[in-house]
């Protein structure tokens, strides 16, 4: 009998960057599709201005900071197409172009690029967005508004519930007929983007599973209605495209349960007790600061040493 001996890895997939990058794109085309239909043009080109700077960025940096080039993985692409799916479509064009600028070069770049980053990129985007054009990035358009001569403002199921006691149907939110950003009002479709990642095997059930479980099991616990918790607001997008990044999630069984549970303890803090009426966002981005930790402690046991 003879043995091959090689160097690591000895596991190997078929998976490579730009398939992965080309399929999460796939499973996000029914939400893109779904803002374009409730917000109109506007959704449209503010999805385009923020791909395409995003791409643009990437490439600048890669030839200022003497990289190959990385466009072609579709890693910048799919940032950009993320940040325009959490604004809100009321924000004006320039800003969606500043936010992809920044989470390519500050929540990317300047970290080593793909593989590097401690954060979301595309949340960091937002982030960004948020702190620097809060008005803005609060102001909701209604489903549909495009179709009348005037933009009619609407509050999200979030904030109509936090700040005004009023309640929105499953139905609209499972539909997506709510004001929202681009790419969060409607569940059934980021469902069904999300179950074709599952079945792809593109992102570990573990994550989306511990943190909608998590936020469901507190909101009972807290006399809040834990269906409305589930289905309103970025919950649907933050856990199947946000939170199972694999670059700044954990990478083992019990960090991704510590990872989920831990971003679905924080979403209901936020939501629940502070002054905003979401924190998907900050959840995420909070969680993301403790992966290097959550997979130091969460490594399994080499065979033959102890502890």
């Amino acid at each position: 009998m003879s043995f091959l001996l090689s160097p690591a890895p000895h596991v190997r997939d078929n998976k490579s960057v730009p398939g992965v990058m080309c399929v999460v794109m796939i499973a996000l085309l029914p939400a893109t599709i779904g803002g374009i239909y409730f917000f109109g043009l506007q959704a449209a080109i503010l999805i385009a201005l923020s791909v395409v700077s995003a791409v643009v960025t990437e490439f600048v940096m890669n030839k200022m900071m003497k990289r190959e080039v990385s466009i072609m993985d579709g890693s910048a692409a799919l940032t950009g197409l993320l940040l325009a799916l959490c604004v809100s479509p009321a924000l004006p064009y320039y800003q969606v172009v500043f936010g992809s600028i920044f989470a390519i070069i500050i929540g990317k770049q300047l970290f080593g690029g793909l593989g590097f980053n401690v954060f979301n990129p595309a949340l960091v985007g937002r982030a960004f967005l948020a702190a620097a054009f809060p008005v803005h990035m609060t102001t909701w358009l209604a489903p549909f508004a495009y179709r009348g001569l005037d933009a009619v403002t609407q509050a999200t199921p979030l904030a109509a519930m936090k700040f005004s006691q009023q309640t929105t149907s499953y139905v609209s939110l499972l539909y997506g007929n709510v004001g929202g950003c681009i790419g969060e009002t409607s569940v059934v479709l980021l469902l069904l983007g999300g179950l074709f990642l599952l079945t792809k095997g593109i992102i570990n059930w573990r994550i989306s599973f511990s943190y909608l479980g998590t936020v469901a099991v507190l909101s009972v616990l807290f006399g809040a209605d834990p269906i409305f918790h589930l289905l309103a607001g970025g919950l649907m997008l933050g856990a199947f495209f946000m939170a199972t990044d694999y670059v700044t999630s954990p990478i083992t069984d019990k960090g991704m349960w510590i990872f989920g549970i831990g971003a679905g303890v924080l979403v209901v803090i936020i939501r629940l007790f502070s002054g905003l009426p979401e924190g998907v966002m900050y959840s995420i981005l909070f969680m993301n600061a403790f992966v290097p930790l959550i997979n130091r402690y969460t490594r399994p046991r080499i065979f033959g040493r102890r502890g």
